[in-house]
């Protein structure tokens, strides 16, 4: 999928989702063609698919990056990378709501994988026990 394709998916797929969801996201969804390597990866090993953002000078935003998408799905059938972006998106809306409502449940439940996967052993090589692939937040 080019990244004309995946970023028309990207707000096609957000479109579907209801109005209350954007709901102060003045900065709407942005769709980077980079590839972003988390800060705690190991060995260049964990991807960030995407971002919530609160800032005091651009509001509230979302980013996906398509070259993470592209690293980690790249063999991904296009309604399985569409399925990925989908749930990727409904992750970082989860964010921006909880953020609207004072919670911090998926910031904390982000935290915890963040720990098992720095804390897990050297041999796991940044895969997933459950699947193999390369692990992504």
């Amino acid at each position: 999928m080019t990244f004309e394709e995946f970023e028309n998916a990207a707000y096609e797929i957000a479109d579907t989702f209801p109005a209350d969801f954007y709901r102060e996201l003045n900065g709407g969804i942005i769709v980077k063609e980079q590839e972003l390597i988390h800060p705690e990866a190991r060995r260049g090993d964990l991807f960030v698919m995407g971002e919530y953002h609160r800032d005091y000078y651009l509001g509230r935003f979302i980013v996906i990056y398509y070259g993470s998408f592209r690293r980690c799905c790249g063999s991904f059938s296009e309604e399985a990378l569409r399925e990925k972006l989908r749930k990727v998106l409904l992750h970082e809306f989860r964010h921006h709501l909880e953020s609207l409502a004072g919670e911090r449940d998926l910031e904390i439940e982000d935290a915890v994988n963040l720990s098992r996967y720095v804390n897990a052993p050297e041999g796991t090589n940044g895969k997933s026990q459950e699947t193999g692939e390369e692990r992504t937040i």
